[in-house]
């Protein structure tokens, strides 16, 4: 066993909420490229949580949404905001801090 090694601090995943509205084609689009992207850009390191807020409506203003579809990333910090249906992967790299 590796206790204490820095490579604990390197394999935390990333966790990313995504707000959505029902089967909407818009976020649809929006959950089909996501998890394309992250696969391609994060396989195997991050956690994906979809929200509905059509089933949730009381998250609206708990998150303070203003648009939709909307990706939070939530971990690691900074937390990062991104708006649309996910198909812009040069964006999403940039506004979600993730280029490398």
């Amino acid at each position: 066993m590796n206790r204490g090694a820095p490579k604990d601090i390197e394999t935390e995943p990333y966790v990313f909420r995504l707000y959505i509205t029902g089967a909407s084609p818009n976020s649809l689009r929006a959950v089909n490229n996501l998890k394309v992207f992250l696969e391609n850009h994060l396989k195997d390191q991050y956690d994906l949580q979809i929200v509905d807020i059509y089933q949730l409506p009381h998250v609206v203003k708990s998150v303070d949404i203003i648009a939709m579809p909307l990706l939070i990333k939530k971990c690691p910090l900074p937390e990062r905001r991104f708006i649309g249906d996910m198909s812009n992967s040069d964006k999403l790299l940039k506004s979600l801090n993730l280029e490398q």
